[in-house]
């Protein structure tokens, strides 16, 4: 009976201590400006592209990761983090944005619901938002089947690190008339540079970060729709705590076990007047 309470009580003792060190840990995280968020892109001037992003934060470090399709093929594509970290409440906008009414929404009109750039995607050189905001030299081209891919990792101030989840991701460039170019025929002049197409600034998708926590962008195509997407509810930044306070728990049981096992075999030994 004294080896079943004090394995008992070796259960009960480990299991809230593994707790309380997932639960620290996972503050940590937060705190120190780790974590990764997936945002869904979903398609927006009836442009037919969708695709999935990847921001993972290291500190200051932010990775961003995208996989999209159906962009104009050759093309580059400007990309940028847009949203505030004031603590403003932007998002994605819907077809009620059109309010010229011309069947396209302009970023201009855009802004209104998904806020000024804040980082500018580039795929390298600086990545401010007046001086690259436009850069498409610097912006990632879609490849022959309107497929894009870009990874980089910038390095973020302390208002982005504490609003990221504020903030969402734009990917910018239609082909309204089909011609596999942008051209002026297609929707005229871009409000931002008359220089420009409209439609090489016209917004083309749109994602939000919803504040799920997960591990990588998903193998095997992109995925459509906006809102948090987990992997089996699991935060990452909760796995390595969390594997951590499983295994002293899982010791805790098997010592539980080893000592039952033991008690019985001494049992069956008395109980065969002491033979092996």
């Amino acid at each position: 009976m004294i080896a079943k309470r004090t394995s008992r009580l070796a259960v009960l003792v480990a299991l809230p201590a593994a707790l309380a060190l997932t639960a620290g840990a996972s503050s940590q995280a937060v705190a120190e400006g780790n974590g990764a968020y997936q945002i869904n892109l979903s398609q927006l001037n009836n442009s037919g592209s969708k695709g999935t992003a990847m921001l993972s934060l290291k500190g200051h470090q932010l990775t961003v990761k995208i996989e999209s399709e159906g962009h104009v093929p050759g093309q580059p594509s400007a990309q940028h983090l847009h949203g505030s970290t004031d603590g403003h409440d932007f998002h994605c906008p819907d077809p009620s944005a059109d309010t010229n009414g011309d069947g396209v929404i302009n970023n201009t009109e855009a802004t209104v619901d998904y806020g000024n750039i804040n980082i500018s995607l580039t795929t390298k050189g600086p990545t401010d938002a007046m001086g690259s905001g436009l850069a498409v030299d610097r912006m990632p081209v879609a490849d022959a089947q309107g497929k894009l891919s870009y990874e980089r990792t910038i390095p973020v101030s302390q208002a982005v690190v504490d609003h990221i989840k504020d903030l969402h991701i734009v990917q910018h460039g239609i082909d309204r008339n089909n011609n596999n170019k942008y051209d002026f025929d297609g929707a005229g002049k871009s409000e931002l540079d008359p220089k420009l197409p409209q439609e090489a600034t016209a917004p083309t998708n749109c994602g939000e970060v919803r504040g799920a926590a997960v591990g990588s962008i998903p193998v095997g195509g992109v995925e459509t729709g906006t809102g948090p997407v987990a992997e089996k509810g699991t935060p990452a930044a909760m796995i390595g705590v969390g594997g951590a306070a499983v295994a002293v728990v899982t010791g805790a049981l098997t010592l539980v076990r080893r000592r039952r096992s033991g008690l019985f075999e001494g049992r069956d030994s008395r109980s065969n007047g002491g033979a092996a």
